[in-house]
């Protein structure tokens, strides 16, 4: 699991891609680096495979590829890393998993005293999951919902966060990955799947209410 608060900005040092998946470099400031440990690059969980002089080496698969951003990754691109959070740290932003949901696009950015206002198309199977003042992971970076549109949303992204991440770099028409808050895809699966048959039970419970009570 991950925060969305960003530690440092990598640079993508080697790429090899097959037909289903890749393999990526990444040079990184952090030290101490575990074999099998997850970092999310860009917003997406990765598993370090090689410690390596100044870097790391991930496999990606066939559904991140497809999921994300990153098979559109070019030697030197820079990219948002953060280690996975232990037990005890501080949660700064919000629960990010590190799996992401949709590739979504930036459209546009406009500067509001210091900071910027980004809006950011999303697919309708991820607009269902945004809500205003929720929180949603843009390339992995925490932030809140300003406002929902119906194709798209709207979020602050102020000097620091300017600063300590990639998101600056993005222009309008670019691709960021999305990733809604966890609790809104188990609460809408929840209410998908047994809604309706949740409402029969509450509506038989009330007329067994009404009926005790005497008025039916």
């Amino acid at each position: 699991m991950f925060t969305g608060m960003i530690q440092a900005i990598g640079a993508l040092r080697r790429v090899s891609r097959r037909s289903a998946s890749a393999s990526y470099e990444i040079a990184c400031p952090f030290t101490a680096l575990e074999l099998g440990e997850s970092i999310a690059v860009e917003g997406v969980c990765l598993t370090v495979t090689q410690r390596l002089d100044g870097g790391f080496a991930a496999d990606a698969s066939l559904e991140t590829l497809t999921r994300s951003t990153l098979g559109a990754l070019a030697v030197g691109d820079r990219v948002n890393l953060e280690r996975a959070l232990r037990l005890g740290d501080r949660l700064g932003g919000h629960i990010v998993a590190g799996h992401v949901d949709a590739v979504g696009a930036l459209a546009a950015r406009v500067a509001v005293d210091g900071a910027e206002r980004v809006t950011v198309r999303a697919p309708p199977e991820v607009m269902r999951f945004i809500a205003e003042k929720g929180s949603i992971a843009l390339d992995g970076v925490s932030l809140t919902v300003n406002r929902v549109g119906t194709t798209d949303f709207d979020v602050m992204v102020v000097p620091f966060t300017q600063g300590a991440t990639t998101l600056s770099e993005k222009r309008p028409g670019q691709p960021v990955n999305l990733e809604v808050d966890v609790l809104a895809r188990y609460v809408a699966r929840a209410l998908g799947r047994s809604g309706e048959a949740a409402q029969e039970t509450r509506d038989a419970s009330l007329l067994g209410a009404l009926k005790g009570a005497g008025f039916l």
